[in-house]
């Protein structure tokens, strides 16, 4: 028999009815907020599933405008997300549709807009609990939870990269909690997260991000 822990079953600290519809939905634009640049001049959210039915009845609509803007789970202002939105002169727009039966039926596209380069964007779906993952970024595919401080490099496959940041790490004394990578065998594009269990330092940021064999390295803080 399957165990279950407290938090599974009691759900998430939270502003709303579902732990799916409204605290998953909001750590995963809380996410995707830190994956891609703070920039942007508009966000569309595309609803999947139950999200695109049920979003306006269960709050999924202001959990992912407050989750962008930084709110917790938790945070009573996600009630006022329109407005406080609205305040910040953020150009939002919510858009039901379907992205294809691969995705879990609680999942939502956040594309960030910007004015002088390519849209960027991800895809998350909350899968109970208040639990959440991101399954593609910028057309990558990734499995990530969001649970630990996340190196994520993208890179055309060659030798060498997992040794060298490996070591880089080892250095600076910092332990891997995981590691992945994913290949696009259409592209050749690995994409790579290593998961650390504590936060990095500026040192750390400054020999790993400052490369030019990637085609992104992001730092993404829990």
């Amino acid at each position: 028999m399957k165990e279950y822990s407290s938090f599974e079953i009691l759900g998430p600290i939270m502003v709303g009815p579902s732990s799916s519809h409204t605290a998953g939905a909001c750590k995963i634009a809380g996410l995707a907020a830190k994956i891609c640049p703070a920039d942007y001049e508009s966000v569309e959210f595309y609803l999947h599933g139950s999200f695109a039915f049920t979003y306006k009845g269960h709050g999924t609509d202001r959990a992912l405008l407050g989750g962008i803007m930084g709110f917790k789970t938790y945070d009573s202002s996600i009630r006022d997300a329109y407005k406080i939105a609205d305040e910040r002169g953020i150009k939002y727009s919510f858009i039901p549709t379907n992205l294809g039966e691969n995705y879990h039926p609680n999942t939502v596209k956040i594309k960030f807009n910007y004015k002088d380069r390519d849209s960027e964007y991800v895809i998350g779906s909350s899968i109970g609990g208040g639990n959440m993952k991101i399954v593609d970024i910028n057309g990558i595919e990734v499995d990530y939870d969001g649970k630990f401080p996340t190196l994520l490099f993208q890179y055309p496959e060659q030798k060498g990269v997992i040794a060298d940041v490996s070591t880089i790490l080892a250095d600076e004394s910092y332990n891997i909690e995981s590691i992945n990578t994913i290949k696009d065998e259409l592209t050749n594009i690995v994409t790579l997260t290593i998961e650390l269990d504590e936060s990095a330092n500026k040192s750390l940021l400054d020999k790993l991000l400052n490369n030019s064999r990637y085609i992104t390295s992001k730092y993404v803080e829990v």
